[in-house]
């Protein structure tokens, strides 16, 4: 979504780091390429206004301009004015209300809300383990009460019973009766939308609100709208007055404009991003991590919580203590593999990775993506469970089945044994004895490069850690103010996630990018 703006912020703002002393002349001429950068990427004229402005004034006074290092200084007040326009802090959603709860979607015909309806519900259901009941109020749309009632079927979530004939108001009011005689603790409002903003549609959401008296008011929005996104989230805060904002489509290629004009033109919070089509692509939105991976400086703590959620403890511990030991079999690989895959894949996870964005674009033209972990998973699962557990028993003949039974060739057969080979050795040191193991060694020294050698007792090993406590730590190094410096490029990646390291992301013996699947070493 921001990789455009990211590009663009990264080239003006490195020009800056780059020199000794800055002038104010300089930091005119820069701010007039973040403001242009910022209007490519379709940010409100108003905020974008607003923003160099206060960027302006703090960064030509003579305290930044005279300090050791101004251009990273103008770099941190850049990143402190993100943050601020996207909201000082993360708000998600409040359910400090008397039961049954109600919350209402509102929004554009296509914007996503009933999709959005059942990603909250699930949500809410897991994670906050409340009763929900969702109820579709859109009378108009053809299917769109089924479509709920299968979303509710799909995720085992209760949805109202479709009485036909019945208004819009009598739906929202027989849906928070049946809360209250349900036991629910959480009803959810999907209220119908039109394809663009009328006057109807504006009276119907009043009279829904006045009838069902919602806690919460979430505006839908898709994030690729652009400025009419805004209009939208103004019109809809003055006509009905909204309590947050849900941006869908944000894993998409749109330009990121609305989600950075929307919460300063409303003063309303972005509570959720939809980050693709599955039921559990709903993540909450933190403003601080957003702006972290604007600039490039990576987001350690999404992708410590990412792995929280999607590591098995079972299969974690047990990579564990084959690591502890030494072994790495293809079964093994083919677990990261998948693992990697659940976690946005090898592009997704370098997005989150502190100076390694830039490194997506090369992986992609080098043929490293989901499509070549496709084909290795292939691989492995066509082999039987002796050639998985002693990868040197393949010979010609069994590579040439293998091939026949994968859809591939002997080629990339052996660059996928050559890789096993590589990342079995690496496993060995990991698990060596001394001081604990080559791992926990690089662990401390990635804890010391970031500054928690005191403030969090060292840095764990995350491989012999279970998902909850994974997310423990992700919410103690939040909490704590872990951010790497920009460009901490060299420090191999967090080893070790999820039980037996991410593939090619192991540690410091893999330079750039020689070490990751499917990549020619470095000549």
């Amino acid at each position: 979504m921001f990789e455009n703006l990211q590009d663009r912020l990264g080239s003006i703002l490195n020009g800056l780091t780059g020199r000794g002393a800055l002038s104010e002349a300089d930091v005119s001429a820069a701010l007039r390429e973040v403001r242009r950068a910022l209007l490519e990427a379709d940010v409100a004229l108003e905020v974008v206004r607003s923003f160099t402005d206060k960027v302006r004034e703090k960064a030509v006074g003579a305290a930044v301009l005279k300090s050791i290092k101004p251009g990273q200084m103008v770099v941190k007040i850049v990143h402190d004015e993100l943050v601020e326009m996207l909201g000082s802090e993360g708000v998600g959603i409040d359910l400090n209300a008397a039961a049954p709860v109600v919350i209402m979607m509102v929004g554009l015909q296509g914007s996503g809300k009933t999709t959005t309806t059942g990603k909250i519900a699930k949500r809410l259901t897991e994670r906050e383990k409340k009763k929900v009941l969702m109820a579709s109020l859109d009378t108009r749309r053809p299917a769109a009460q089924e479509q709920l009632r299968q979303l509710g079927a799909q995720t085992g979530i209760d949805t109202l019973p479709v009485i036909a004939g019945q208004s819009p108001t009598d739906i929202a009011s027989r849906a928070v009766q049946a809360a209250k005689l349900g036991g629910h603790d959480i009803v959810i409002l999907d209220t119908a939308g039109r394809t663009h903003i009328d006057e109807p549609l504006m009276v119907e959401m009043a009279e829904i609100k006045a009838k069902s008296k919602p806690h919460e008011i979430l505006l839908v929005a898709d994030s690729l709208t652009g400025q009419d996104a805004v209009n939208l989230a103004r019109n809809f805060d003055e006509r009905v007055g909204i309590t947050g904002l849900v941006l869908t489509r944000m894993d998409g290629d749109g330009r990121g404009g609305a989600a950075l004009s929307m919460r300063a033109v409303t003063g309303k919070p972005i509570k959720l991003i939809g980050v693709g089509e599955k039921m559990t692509e709903l993540e909450e939105f933190h403003p601080r991590r957003i702006a972290d991976r604007i600039l490039g400086m990576g987001d350690i703590v999404s992708l410590v919580e990412k792995a929280a959620e999607t590591i098995d403890a079972e299969k974690a511990a047990a990579m564990a203590a084959k690591m502890a030991k030494g072994k790495f079999d293809l079964d093994d690989l083919s677990e990261q593999l998948k693992q990697m895959k659940k976690m946005g894949g090898m592009g997704g996870i370098m997005g989150l990775m502190p100076g390694m964005s830039g490194m997506k674009d090369k992986m992609a033209s080098a043929g490293l993506n989901d499509k070549l972990f496709d084909r290795q998973i292939a691989i492995i699962s066509s082999m039987t469970r002796a050639e998985r557990a002693n990868p040197d028993i393949l010979k010609h003949s069994r590579k040439k089945r293998i091939a026949a039974g994968s859809g591939t060739d002997a080629a990339e057969i052996n660059k996928l044994l050559k890789m096993h080979r590589q990342m079995a050795d690496m496993m060995k040191m990991m698990g060596g004895k001394g001081k604990g193991g080559m791992m926990k060694q690089m662990m401390g020294g990635l804890a010391s490069k970031m500054g928690l050698g005191s403030g969090m007792g060292g840095m764990p090993d995350l491989s012999s850690m279970d998902p909850k406590q994974l997310e423990a730590l992700a919410k103690q190094a939040e909490a704590a103010g872990l951010k790497p410096p920009p460009g901490l490029g060299g420090m191999g990646g967090l080893p070790g996630l999820g039980g037996g390291g991410l593939p090619g992301l192991g540690g410091a013996k893999l330079p750039g990018l020689s070490g990751l699947p499917g990549l020619p070493k470095k000549k």
